[in-house]
């Protein structure tokens, strides 16, 4: 079955690809390498009309053999020997690629390489879920599930945002998932107690968890290549009746956009059913972000769940729901589901309790 859909995913590419008047496909991007062949790793994949090929450094080539599926692996030298070798098998042809480093593209040209820089068709391509692919990212959602349990069991005022971030990453690789890495942070998770919650991207540190704080964890991470991406706020002794509340609307903003999210619906309406309900609360300039995003091979992917966004939701894309609000200097409130897309209700994925949890 897997064989099947990767000629599926190929076929798909190369469709996009000829609207950009192109009849060949070129991957540089590990994650789009994957995509197509199942390996990831140092590699150019390559697909036409006649097949696969995967460039790869002989020092990658046994590995490549092993986990790529129904390519033909082409071994090389890294460096200026593997642009050759790539541009050796796209002789006569108009490759698309999702290469944007402009000395990479420039010296494939001097190789007489043709090639058109456009990601689109990677995108266009990746949006809509195959089987597989759903069985993945659901699978990864069931570990953020069982690690939001390690969270309830493990946080106790005195333990670290660090401490729990090491004890988080631990059990989650040892379920066989894997953080993803980012350029924009230095913490592969976040996780932020008190006054830190008010940050939406706040780095891990070393404060300690305290009485009354409000403790936000965002839990992504990486199971056989596919990202499942979850928040949940915990409570760490009695809440304030300020806390209840503003939880309590990002509660039912986070069921609003849930109930939004239908095949048909833009992604434009799904971030309106969120925002308009806390805006009636009086806390709209409190959510100071997008409702969500697509997730795939990539931590954050097309299509964007924002309120500028007309992009109509189709059936098999896997997106998130994600409201906030963020009260500066005392606490946050963030939930989060990796859903998928379907003909009706959309498929939510996370199964942990949304209702405060008072640990």
């Amino acid at each position: 079955m897997i064989m099947m859909m990767m000629k599926e995913r190929r076929s798909r590419l190369l469709q996009h690809a000829a609207k950009a008047g192109c009849n060949a496909v070129a991957a540089f991007e590990p994650e789009n390498v994957f995509y197509l062949t199942g390996f990831w790793g140092e590699a150019i994949a390559v697909c036409t009309d006649n097949g696969t090929k995967l460039v790869a450094p002989k020092l990658e080539y046994s590995r490549a053999q092993q986990s790529s599926i129904d390519c033909e692996v082409v071994p090389t030298e890294r460096g200026s020997e593997l642009l050759a070798t790539f541009v050796s098998q796209i002789k006569n042809k108009q490759a698309c690629t999702d290469c944007s480093d402009y000395s990479t593209v420039e010296h494939v040209r001097r190789l007489q390489g043709n090639v058109v820089v456009d990601t689109e068709p990677f995108f266009l391509t990746r949006r809509i879920k195959d089987e597989a692919e759903m069985e993945v990212i659901a699978k990864a959602s069931r570990i953020l599930d069982r690690l939001y349990k390690v969270c309830a069991d493990e946080i106790k005022a005195g333990m670290t945002e660090r401490d729990l971030q090491a004890k988080l990453v631990y059990e989650g690789l040892k379920m066989g998932a894997n953080p993803p890495s980012y350029k924009s942070t230095l913490n592969p998770l976040i996780i932020a107690g008190g006054p830190n919650g008010a940050l939406p991207h706040a780095e891990v540190t070393g404060r300690k968890f305290r009485s009354k704080d409000m403790i936000v964890v965002d839990l992504t991470l990486r199971h056989q290549g596919y990202i499942a991406d979850a928040t949940r706020t915990f409570a760490l002794g009695k809440p304030t009746a300020e806390m209840v509340r503003v939880y309590e609307i990002v509660q039912e903003s986070q069921k609003a956009g849930l109930d939004a999210a239908v095949a048909g619906a833009t992604c434009g309406q799904v971030d309106a059913a969120c925002r308009d309900l806390i805006r009636e609360r009086g806390y709209e300039k409190q959510f100071i972000h997008s409702t969500g995003h697509g997730i795939g091979l990539d931590v954050h992917e097309p299509p964007w769940v924002r309120a500028t966004n007309e992009e109509v939701l189709q059936k098999n894309m896997a997106v998130t729901v994600e409201p906030g609000i963020y009260l500066e200097g005392k606490f946050g409130v963030r939930i989060e589901d990796s859903i998928l897309v379907t003909g009706g209700k959309p498929k939510v994925l996370n199964r942990f309790t949304k209702d405060l949890v008072v640990l």
